[in-house]
């Protein structure tokens, strides 16, 4: 992992305020959006753009964020169970596995059609997923 840049270094040079940079890339990354829907919903905010302009801060920004949300996540302890249980999400019965820490904290949760050895009983949290969410 590179060394973190500076805040007024990674924002300097561009067009638009780091306040709007950071609402799209996060708008993008956390919600099912296209990158039309971003500037429409800029545009009501009084500000004009094309969807390429947000896509370039995306792939410059994203990989950024990510080295300073993982300086706060921590890796889940030796210890930690799975819980099993069976929801109903939009009208289709699933499996929910959880992996909780001694603390309790979800470490990991896959949802799966069927309980089988694959789905629960041989799950292990890869280290990309030992993650705190």
């Amino acid at each position: 992992m590179g060394k973190l840049k500076a805040i007024a270094e990674l924002f300097e040079g561009r067009h638009f305020d780091r306040e709007v940079i950071i609402l799209c890339v996060r708008w993008y990354l956390r919600f099912k959006l296209s990158l039309r829907d971003l500037v429409e919903m800029v545009a009501e905010r009084g500000l004009s753009m094309a969807h390429t302009t947000i896509m370039r801060w995306v792939q410059r920004y994203a990989p950024e964020f990510e080295k300073r949300w993982h300086r706060f996540a921590r890796a889940a302890g030796r210890s930690w169970r799975v819980d099993e249980t069976y929801v109903k999400i939009r009208g289709e019965w699933r499996y929910l596995y959880r992996a909780v820490d001694r603390a309790g904290r979800t470490v990991d949760f896959p949802l799966s059609p069927r309980r089988d050895v694959a789905a629960g009983a041989g799950y292990s949290p890869t280290p990309r997923s030992c993650r705190r969410r």
